[in-house]
């Protein structure tokens, strides 16, 4: 597809800011977190943690500034309002692009406390932002294959004792626990196999590590169901403003207490019982993708 010269200017434009943004944060939250990491006193280190998730918002304004002022892209955001950014969440949403990253940084930058994704370990080494997630507390998931997992079946455990160190550490800063459960992006290929119509098969590993180390002090879980109603875009159609329109409802659950507290490894009756409280959560979620698709433009 061939673009106009202005499409390319635009798209050049709203890059350009972004990535000079990037560059421009990285430098304090880097030098924040050399500091912190040479700093012998605990409670210096805490406070660092608790000042540098500042520039990590400030980061992620200025770049919704951006695609906002270069982009044509309608944001149509329904759902719950009640929420905080003093408090402690879980946030789980439905992946299907890389967009989704801005997308939920957009909607929820400064109403909950500052994000913190479950990433691919392969990410720490992207230039600047690699850098800049492992000084945020990003943590970083070496995630194993199941022909992996049945050759080496320690290769489970180490994920979740990845998640166990992060979210020890979450205990002690506000909060928002990014996960997308699907563990990847959807496509038309995995989505035949799901049981879902929009979704993928969530993975419940992750989540109940993090209502288990954590549950006793989450205030809520954010649900998050994202829609692109022209499809999957890129990172590359947002910038070039061939998003029309993106959908994002909000829904603010309880966190399920009764399943606080389990033993998710070696339980097997728990795990059954969380893995269908999950599913029920995705279910709905299917649902009201449906109900957003639906919607007239």
């Amino acid at each position: 597809m061939r673009f106009a010269p202005i499409v390319w200017i635009r798209t050049a434009a709203a890059g350009a800011l972004v990535a000079i943004n990037t560059v421009l944060h990285a430098v304090p939250i880097l030098s924040l977190a050399l500091a912190k990491l040479l700093m012998p006193f605990r409670r210096a280190r805490l406070a660092m943690s608790r000042w540098m998730p500042a520039f990590g918002e400030s980061w992620i304004a200025v770049n919704s500034w951006a695609i906002a002022r270069f982009t044509p892209t309608r944001w149509v955001i329904t759902g719950d309002d009640a929420l905080s950014h003093v408090r402690r969440y879980l946030v789980l949403s439905n992946h299907q692009s890389w967009v989704d990253i801005p997308v939920l940084q957009k909607v929820l930058n400064r109403r909950i406390p500052f994000q913190r994704f479950f990433l691919k370990d392969s990410l720490k080494w992207v230039p600047v932002l690699g850098l800049a997630w492992w000084a945020l507390d990003f943590p970083f998931m070496k995630r194993a294959s199941k022909s992996q997992i049945q050759k080496k079946p320690e290769l489970a455990r180490r994920d979740m004792d990845t998640a166990r160190r992060a979210c020890a550490k979450f205990r002690e800063i506000p909060v928002s626990v990014m996960n997308f459960v699907e563990g990847t992006r959807a496509n038309a290929a995995k989505l035949a196999d799901s049981g879902y119509r929009h979704l993928l098969k969530p993975k419940s590993g992750g989540v109940a590590q993090v209502l288990n180390s954590m549950g006793e002090m989450l205030d809520g879980i954010v649900d998050v169901t994202i829609v692109y109603p022209q499809g999957r875009p890129s990172i590359v159609d947002l910038l070039a403003g061939r998003v029309r329109e993106i959908r994002v409802d909000l829904r603010l659950r309880p966190v399920p207490l009764e399943l606080v507290g389990g033993d998710y490894e070696n339980d097997r009756d728990y795990r059954v019982r969380f893995q269908q409280w999950l599913n029920g959560v995705w279910a709905e979620k299917d649902a009201r993708f449906d109900a957003l698709m639906a919607q007239p433009a």
